[in-house]
């Protein structure tokens, strides 16, 4: 398989839900005017807590400066895992528990954090640009690298690596964070760019001016309904993640969904904001969803990780992790 690192560099970033009447003007802009920037990477996802936002140099411009923004230290890159050659975005997403292994797992055995956006299309496994020698050191064995140049795929240089780095130990990594898994039932879904203007005015709403009367953060196992919303523009692409009433509200055949209606069950992890320096959180939650062969759209967020795994897997899925973090 192929790895290509794109040319993306990208910057992750907070917004508090009382700053984003100051950030709307510039995010309706990135996500309904892309011809009006230069911005190719745009995601934006709501939480309880927050809105996270990852995007490209050129759309982090479109933001204010405020206090009420907080931005991870680091400029970020996108790394893809392509089964074939074309694009990265438009190829069939390989999903993330058939990359926690090859991917994420060693990773976070060479301390390595990561951050993870699963679209409709991919997954996006985000590094610090400042790790990148040791990532291609660490992967260079398992895939062929690529880098994307100007828009055209190259073999990527090795950046002068040797042999000089030291072999991991490791190390067994037992779940540590709370889980919880709300009530809401989630979609997974994409629509057409040309439909984008039908439901703009839909879309705007649910992005930025509906309140659920039920928001509930991760307080335990029952954690009833939450909001969760995750638009992503990515050359090109549309990615939507949204509570199945949330996606009621849509026109009929706007949306892309699979004939069998497939439904997700979330996993949120992380008692307190979980930060950007411990190794390891996507690996404990992937590698047990891998050995139990579940599917699963991974989304990280400022504050907490989310897994999304099919409706009819929850309750094993929480059975495997909770057995996890009792193995310390």
């Amino acid at each position: 398989m192929e790895l290509h690192i794109l040319e993306h560099s990208l910057k992750v970033a907070s917004i508090e839900k009382e700053g984003i009447e100051i950030c709307t003007h510039g995010l309706i802009k990135l996500a309904f005017l892309a011809s009006k920037t230069r911005c190719k990477f745009f995601s934006l996802t709501e939480t309880p807590e927050d809105y996270t936002i990852i995007v490209d140099e050129e759309g982090f411009k479109e933001l204010p400066q405020s206090n009420l923004i907080s931005v991870a230290d680091s400029t970020w890159l996108a790394l893809n895992v392509v089964s074939g050659g074309g694009n990265a975005s438009s190829s069939q997403p390989i999903g993330v528990t058939k990359i926690a292994k090859s991917v994420i797992a060693p990773l976070a055995d060479h301390n390595i954090s990561v951050f993870m956006l699963s679209t409709y299309q991919t997954d996006f496994i985000l590094v610090r640009e400042r790790d990148l020698p040791m990532v291609m050191h660490t992967l260079s064995s398992e895939f062929t690298l690529f880098r994307v140049v100007n828009g055209e795929t190259v073999a990527a240089h090795n950046l002068g690596i040797s042999n000089g780095f030291v072999k991991p130990k490791l190390v067994p990594r037992p779940i540590i964070h709370p889980l919880s898994s709300p009530s809401n039932m989630f979609c997974v879904t994409s629509l057409d760019p040309d439909t984008l203007p039908s439901v703009a005015t839909l879309l705007m709403d649910v992005m930025f001016y509906s309140r659920g009367s039920k928001e509930v953060g991760a307080s335990g196992e029952d954690s009833s309904h939450i909001r969760f919303f995750s638009f992503s523009l990515i050359e090109g692409y549309i990615s939507l993640v949204m509570d199945e009433q949330t996606a009621q509200r849509f026109p009929n055949n706007v949306l892309f969904t699979s004939a069998s209606g497939e439904l997700w069950k979330m996993v949120r992890i992380g008692g307190q904001p979980l930060g950007f320096d411990e190794c390891g959180i996507v690996a404990q939650i992937s590698e047990p969803l891998a050995t139990a062969d579940i599917p699963a759209y991974y989304i990280s967020t400022f504050k907490f990780d989310h897994a999304l795994v099919p409706e009819e897997n929850i309750q094993s899925v929480i059975r495997a992790l909770r057995t996890e973090s009792t193995a310390q």
